[in-house]
């Protein structure tokens, strides 16, 4: 019987399944985009449930437009966005929305932890304090302390719908070592949760579910569940990754000094080291657990990079977003195209593109600006701005890892995720890093990652790391220009500068925006 495996990624603008064989070749995907909810400013949130219907959605879809029989389905595995959390009760159901990684509303509790214990978190977790569970699960005990009494267990968007298509229960929750170094609790290199964290912030320790490998099998689609995807009872359900990490370990990033570029609705710049280095210097940098356990990928991100451009296209490019769907083209390679006349730096036009806060080092008072801007400058300056500030951003991540990493030869950039399709961007990003970028044979690198965790739970693959050497390899290189990187490495310096003289001013902004507004005369 031939051996078929189904990765699902659950991320935060929409849910992709895909149907893959045993030799890492597509078979057929699917796609539904998922709604997010913003019920005062800085608050996002998205559903459950929304998550569950999407993933039934786009597996049923896949399976069908792959023609393979559900029997032939030997695993499936689930990923899905990392900062935010899910909670449930002993019985599995939703307590609350997800709150999502883009939602600041636990701010206060962020600048709380960083009082009490900073370095302890970041020596313990790998990660300063930030936008994610620790301080977003302290929010829901500090104001909502009725509804965290009902919460059983906090969990992720991917273990939510993996739980429900196998009717598991709320003491039968589940983590895999990829989020821990979100979780504020977890001691990451030990793989287990913290006590002493859990002590100082008086969290109960059985509110967290246990931790697993991303291989092991957690659950089997129930009856009712199978029949709405169109897969059959019992297929083995694996626990799967979080988004980053699958989406590295697809791109086949398990080589020390292999670095990764994911550029989707945010931009992380990370590489692949063995030593776990905490950033208490900085305090920008992340330390994340691979798929693979002996492997880590320190990292940092710019929350919402790619969508800074997602809202350029449907606030600003409507014109030419109305054009290229006419055309039935891509809205970012009509903009890329006239982004490309624009000369280096924007003819001096710099963009900020904190529009959501900036997330390491936490400050959530910082927004986004434009600085420079005469008028001379048109739409395309501002949109290969952008493409420009989050290459500058990279710029600042590559500095601090070569100095808590000096011994790393950096070999290539991998690029995933919806912007690695742009050329264009990564000839700009390669130009600005001053290292090359990789393009791969194949796109579907977080369904590939799954596929492969999938088929080694169930014994189809017997090593992860050869397998995904197999199926992934560079296929172009996309070389740095020097003089291109010399005058490039002028706006990174300038552009830390502008960040940086910036604070007091959005600091100013945030203390009036907190003062009651007069009301309008009619």
């Amino acid at each position: 019987m031939s051996a078929f495996l189904i990765g699902v990624d659950i991320g935060t603008m929409g849910t992709k399944a895909a149907v893959m064989n045993a030799d890492g070749r597509l078979m057929a995907d699917a796609y539904d985009e998922l709604k997010l909810y913003y019920p005062r400013p800085g608050w996002v949130e998205q559903y459950p449930e929304d998550f569950y219907r999407s993933a039934i959605k786009t597996i049923r879809q896949a399976l069908k437009k792959s023609r393979i029989s559900p029997r032939d389905i030997s695993a499936i595995a689930f990923s899905g966005q990392m900062a935010g959390v899910s909670t449930i009760d002993k019985n599995w159901r939703p307590v609350t929305h997800y709150d999502s990684w883009l939602d600041v509303r636990c701010e206060p509790l962020v600048d709380y932890v960083r009082k009490k214990c900073e370095e302890l978190v970041i020596r313990t977790v790998g990660a300063p304090p930030s936008i994610a569970h620790g301080p977003k699960i302290l929010w829901w005990k500090r104001e909502k302390p009725k509804v965290f009494q009902r919460i059983h267990k906090f969990i992720m968007p991917a273990v939510y719908v993996a739980g429900r298509l196998a009717s598991l229960k709320g003491d039968e929750a589940y983590q895999d070592h990829s989020y821990l170094h979100f979780s504020g609790f977890a001691d990451a290199r030990r793989l287990k949760w913290s006590e002493e964290l859990c002590e100082i912030f008086d969290v109960p320790f059985d509110k967290f579910p246990r931790i697993v490998k991303p291989w092991e099998i957690v659950g089997e689609l129930n009856s009712r569940q199978a029949k709405e995807c169109g897969l059959v009872k019992g297929t083995p359900i694996a626990a799967g990754a979080g988004d980053t990490a699958v989406s590295s370990l697809g791109a086949g990033i398990v080589e020390v000094g292999m670095a990764f570029d994911i550029a989707g609705a945010a931009s992380v710049l990370s590489t692949c080291v063995d030593k776990f280095v905490p950033d208490t210097k900085y305090k920008t940098m992340y330390l994340a657990r691979s798929v693979i356990p002996d492997l880590w990928y320190p990292q940092a991100y710019l929350s919402g990079g790619g969508l800074c451009l997602r809202w350029f296209r449907d606030e600003i490019a409507t014109e030419e977003k109305a054009a290229a769907l006419r055309q039935k083209r891509d809205p970012y390679y009509v903009l890329d195209a006239i982004a490309k006349k624009v000369p280096l730096g924007s003819d001096y036009l710099i963009f900020i593109p904190h529009l959501g806060g900036k997330v390491y080092p936490y400050d959530p008072k910082v927004r986004g600006c434009w600085f420079g801007f005469n008028w001379s400058h048109r739409k395309a300056h501002f949109y290969r701005s952008i493409l420009e500030a989050v290459a500058y951003e990279y710029g600042y991540y590559l500095r601090i890892l070569k100095d808590l990493y000096p011994d790393v030869k950096f070999t290539e950039v991998r690029a995933v995720g919806g912007g690695a399709r742009s050329d264009f961007w990564n000839q700009l990003k390669a130009d600005v890093l001053g290292i090359p970028y990789a393009r791969l044979n194949r796109p579907e690198f977080s369904v590939l990652g799954l596929a492969v965790i999938a088929g080694y739970s169930v014994g189809v693959f017997k090593d992860i790391k050869s397998t995904i050497k197999t199926f992934v390899r560079p296929v172009r290189r996309i070389e740095p220009r020097l003089r291109y990187r010399r005058y490039y490495e002028q706006y990174v310096q300038l552009y830390l500068k502008l960040s940086e003289a910036l604070q007091g001013c959005y600091a100013e902004l945030f203390n009036i925006s907190m003062r009651k507004r007069p009301s309008s005369s009619r």
